[in-house]
């Protein structure tokens, strides 16, 4: 496995762009909207809660929570 690697820089919007673009595009959130302040708009279900999250660093903990759920859970990593 390859350690983590301390980020030289914040992540942009166009980073959480793209990883919310695929997340919704894997059906691992049903929707993902970046606001005029800078702000996400999430939703996990159709009928589900919207979360808002403070900005792209929110978006990209999210995804690696996500990630690293979908693959502690596969059953060729246990």
């Amino acid at each position: 496995m390859i350690p983590h690697l301390p980020r030289s820089s914040e992540p942009t919007a166009t980073e959480a762009g793209v990883w919310a673009d695929v997340l919704v595009r894997r059906r691992l959130l049903h929707a993902a909207v970046l606001t005029p302040t800078g702000q996400w708009l999430l939703q996990d279900h159709p009928d589900g809660p919207v979360r808002v999250l403070a900005g792209p660093a929110d978006v990209l903990a999210l995804a690696a929570t996500i990630q690293h759920h979908t693959r502690s859970t596969r059953p060729e990593s246990r």
